[in-house]
């Protein structure tokens, strides 16, 4: 890592309450249990736990350096052996050393946002850049005012481009998160319904999420999905604004020749790649409008088509994205979506669930942050899994009825726990089914992908 405790010292500019050894700093960390041998520990504030508690036991997990935000008498037994450095806001001085780490670096950041698909674009971009580029890209979920952070701390000489992932609740958190990375360039995937429960209207949404352009000027550039009716109302900015689409206009356009229960085939109609072809390994239509943003940086990077279809084979797919996989025994195939859902990766799921062959059932639990829509969202699922050739519905959690109502004249089963859906579920499968998991995140629904693989 490069930072030493004196640039910290520097840039915080706290109050030091004892002076340790001068070492090799090896990484940043806000819990305690992730820490290592000489790293950083920054004593946050939480809900249940208070960060400045717990320096004794970041010191015994490693940590060299701890920066607190309350002044406690006995940090001074660590004299000459721990630094310890009290800040006014702890959280607030992980932004401002994250901010001053990520200006070391001769890096090209790329921040990706939107309602749904960043992690899968995350992934598609990454892929598809170590073609040519050494890539940094976010680790898991690490998209927050948190995670971003500490996935800049591990920023090396070696990497040539980030690829940071975004995430958001409400507005001002997407400008926090720019205003530390400073992205050269941006993507928004979308606009859904995720997150209407704080910000009401998807008018609000986009708003937040255009936050990410914040601080770009006349050198900057951002890729949107031009398909999505939201983000089609961008106004050209002072930077370089490319819109992508499958369905209608755009800076660079496509049309999608093949889609499959593994891979999409399409070509570019417009643009410096017309008449190209690309094979993505990974199911979906909302995949092809991923990988026609990534297209569009490869290309803004000087990569070519055959670069870049190489990169596609590349590509370190984040888990319970759409990972679909055939029971060895029972010959039945199970579709694990379940990282997360909202109304519009809820229809792109089912919509590669219909490229298979197959009676299908889906297991949906509840799709959270909706607010006062999530009645009437959930019924739609419903009504579009009932359009969509979907012949039975397994549900659980808040909102189920809802689901049902909009899947009246099919079989619809609600359960009041995991292991009752299970077993009844266990019971229908044969090997001519075909089964889509999916809620979001707090539902760890993988739990019932993996009774089912293992039974």
């Amino acid at each position: 890592m490069k930072l030493t405790s004196r640039e910290l010292i520097e840039t915080l500019k706290g109050e030091v309450i004892t002076y340790g050894k001068e070492v090799s700093i090896q990484g940043v960390e806000t819990d305690t249990r992730r820490l290592k041998e000489n790293f950083i520990f920054f004593a946050l504030k939480g809900a249940r736990v208070d960060g400045n508690d717990l320096v004794d036991e970041a010191v015994k997990n490693g940590a060299v350096l701890c920066v607190v935000d309350k002044y406690k008498e006995e940090f001074k037994k660590y004299e000459n052996t721990i630094t310890i450095v009290k800040v006014e806001n702890s959280r607030e001085a992980l932004y401002q050393l994250a901010q001053y780490y990520r200006g070391k670096f001769n890096i090209k950041v790329i921040g990706i946002t939107g309602s749904t698909g960043k992690t899968s674009t995350k992934d598609i971009l990454s892929g598809a850049l170590s073609e040519k580029y050494k890539v940094f890209k976010t680790i898991g979920n690490y998209n927050s005012d948190i995670g971003l952070p500490l996935m800049i701390f591990k920023f090396k000489d070696e990497h040539e481009i980030a690829v940071l992932e975004m995430g958001m609740s409400g507005f001002g958190e997407i400008e926090l998160l720019a205003k530390i990375a400073r992205p050269d360039m941006a993507i928004i995937t979308n606009i859904g319904e995720s997150h209407l429960e704080q910000l009401k209207t998807r008018e609000n949404i986009l708003k937040a999420k255009m936050e990410i352009v914040k601080y770009f000027n006349e050198n900057n550039i951002l890729i949107i999905n031009n398909d999505d009716d939201m983000l089609s109302t961008v106004a050209d900015e002072k930077f370089e604004i490319i819109r992508c689409s499958i369905h209608g206009d755009g800076t660079m356009k496509s049309n999608i020749l093949e889609l499959n229960i593994s891979e999409s085939f399409f070509k570019i109609t417009d643009g410096k790649f017309c008449g190209d072809t690309f094979n993505l390994k990974m199911p979906g239509e909302h995949n092809v409008s991923n990988a026609l943003l990534t297209i569009a940086v490869c290309e803004k990077l000087g990569m070519c088509s055959e670069e870049i279809n190489r990169g596609f084979k590349n590509i370190d797919k984040t888990s319970m994205r759409l990972d679909i996989k055939k029971h060895e025994e029972k010959g039945y195939l199970i579709i694990n979506d379940a990282y997360n859902a909202s109304p519009d990766s809820m229809k792109a799921a089912i919509d590669v669930m219909n490229t298979i062959h197959g009676k299908k059932i889906c297991v949906f639990g509840t799709m959270k942050e909706l607010g006062e829509t999530s009645d009437e969202l959930h019924r739609e699922i419903g009504e579009y899994a009932l359009k969509h050739g979907i012949e039975k519905m397994f549900v659980l959690g808040e909102y189920s009825e809802y689901y049902l109502d909009g899947f009246k004249g099919k079989e619809g089963y609600i359960f009041n726990t995991k292991e009752e859906l299970i077993e009844k579920l266990k019971g229908e499968l044969s090997e001519e089914h075909v089964v889509l998991i999916k809620a979001s995140r707090s539902m760890k629904f993988e739990t019932i992908y993996s009774e089912l693989l293992e039974s």
